[in-house]
């Protein structure tokens, strides 16, 4: 099923989440409905938060050389925990709970993650470059933070002018 995408200033983008506690068919049943809306919307990552469920749970799934996103390279990470990072890359991003603005993000280049999978196996994965940056993306919003955070108080000031005229003329 997609569910709605909230965005900002949505308040709820704000909230800490929560960790996974039960590994049963309702998480089941929320992993697939994110892997769906994420397609839908045609993302690459999706946080449960912005599904306006405040738990520790993303889904990644990176087109590949054909620029297709086969489901059988999907990452479903619960509880995950960034272990080790290094280097520094910059990457324009842009986040489905805030549509139509892409700016540059600076973040580590290499980094390693354990996670549970959605039957409370741990898992470990160490990569570097645009998967490095989604794993890190997705991981902000499961703090309440969103990517627009980390830019410079001049691109944020710029961004915050933007987004108030287009919400304006969106109304």
């Amino acid at each position: 099923m997609i569910r709605e995408v909230i965005t900002y200033p949505n308040k709820l983008l704000r909230t800490k989440s929560k960790d996974v506690e039960k590994f049963d068919e309702e998480l089941h049943t929320l992993l697939d409905d994110m892997y769906e809306t994420m397609i839908n919307q045609n993302g690459v990552g999706l946080a449960a938060i912005q599904v306006a469920i405040p738990l520790n749970v993303l889904v990644i799934n990176l087109p590949n050389e054909e620029d297709i996103q086969d489901k059988a390279d999907l990452i479903e990470a619960i509880n995950p925990v960034i272990t080790h990072k290094d280097g520094v890359q910059v990457f324009i991003e842009g986040c489905l709970s805030v549509p139509g603005f892409n700016e540059e993000v600076k973040r580590a280049q290499h980094i390693i993650v354990e996670y549970y999978n959605r039957f409370g196996e741990k898992q470990t994965m160490e990569c570097e470059d645009f998967l490095a940056v989604a794993w890190q993306h997705e991981m902000e919003h499961l703090e309440g933070h969103l990517f627009i955070e980390n830019l410079s108080i001049i691109k944020r000031k710029k961004f915050e002018k933007e987004w108030k005229k287009k919400l304006k003329n969106n109304n």
